[in-house]
């Protein structure tokens, strides 16, 4: 028999909850913080029809483990980018030991989610109850749970253009969450009184205007943030006192730049880890608006890997 797991989505999502994926996430962090998240930016290997692209990293404190997750960029009529599986290898820091394997399209949408989910536990108010959306995708549903998972949600709003899909979502997550969840007309309705804006879109212009933010909002934005194709404007960032991200130098990565890139809101961007850990601190009052700019966290989706190859041999599930 091996000695390593082969985990597919349904094991993920019988292994993990969202909350022990944003524990993990949490972890993550204060690994950065302390040296011990190795997280290079994202590569890519080009034919003329598509891309794989790698995210790699490894923790070398707690966890001691090292791999790589990759996925492609080929187009398919009859995939959504939901049915496109992903591979996740796991292996030993220390002795190089291969640990697992877990295959299919889940586990980098919850590690995203769980970026997003560590984002508002630090720098949105406590007492945010009322979530704002702007798409309706399977990355908006995780961001959902994962604020769900360190925030006490009462009330959510939904805004994505196409009215089926946004009335979908809104069914399906009040019955996934025991939450309300209400779709609505707008992209302004779902803005205008939300305490935590959740914009996860592929839209390559800003799909909301920065007056319609209330003081003291909390922003997560997770689709594209590139200087000719971005959700969010610059506007938005100018208007907030806290602009973070979890990886400054996928950040300064990006080719083509990121949007904020020769902008004075981007010398103001800090490291998510930096506020977790308490080296710089959070919102200084109620009505300060934060931002926190989603790039992906190289490292992360091993270490969710890693929990639930951890979690499959505790229960010895074949």
């Amino acid at each position: 028999m091996p000695s390593y797991k082969v985990l597919t989505d349904s094991d993920v999502q019988q292994l993990l909850s969202m909350k022990d994926v944003v524990e993990v996430v949490e972890e993550a962090f204060k690994s950065k913080a302390a040296n011990a998240l190795v997280s290079p930016p994202r590569f890519h290997v080009d034919t003329q029809k598509g891309s794989l692209v790698f995210t790699a990293g490894a923790e070398v404190r707690d966890r001691k483990v090292i791999g790589f997750r990759v996925y492609d960029t080929f187009h398919s009529d009859s995939k959504t980018s939901t049915d496109k599986e992903q591979l996740v290898s796991v292996f030993d820091s220390e002795t190089g030991n291969f640990k697992g394997v877990v295959i299919g399209s889940s586990i980098g949408a919850m590690r995203t989610g769980a970026l997003g989910g560590v984002a508002i536990k630090y720098l949105s108010s406590p007492e945010s109850n009322s979530v704002g959306i702007i798409g309706s995708g399977f990355q908006a549903r995780t961001q959902l749970m994962a604020a769900c998972a360190v925030r006490d949600i009462k009330i959510v709003k939904v805004f994505s253009p196409n009215e089926k899909n946004r009335d979908t979502f809104a069914s399906e997550m009040s019955e996934s969450l025991s939450i309300v969840v209400k779709a609505v007309n707008s992209a302004e309705e779902a803005v205008s009184d939300a305490d935590i804006l959740i914009c996860a879109t592929s839209s390559n212009t800003s799909v909301f205007e920065a007056g319609w933010l209330k003081d003291g909002v909390h922003i997560n934005t997770v689709g594209p943030k590139l200087i000719n194709d971005h959700e969010i404007s610059v506007e938005t960032a100018e208007k907030c006192q806290i602009i973070c991200t979890d990886s400054l130098t996928q950040l300064d990565a990006y080719n083509p730049p990121y949007f904020l890139r020769a902008t004075p809101s981007m010398e103001r961007v800090i490291d998510l880890s930096e506020i977790v850990t308490g080296r710089k601190p959070s919102r200084a009052s109620l009505n300060e608006i934060s931002l926190f700019l989603s790039v992906g966290l190289s490292g992360t989706e091993v270490l969710v890997a890693d929990a639930a190859i951890t979690k499959a041999n505790q229960q010895d599930l074949k």
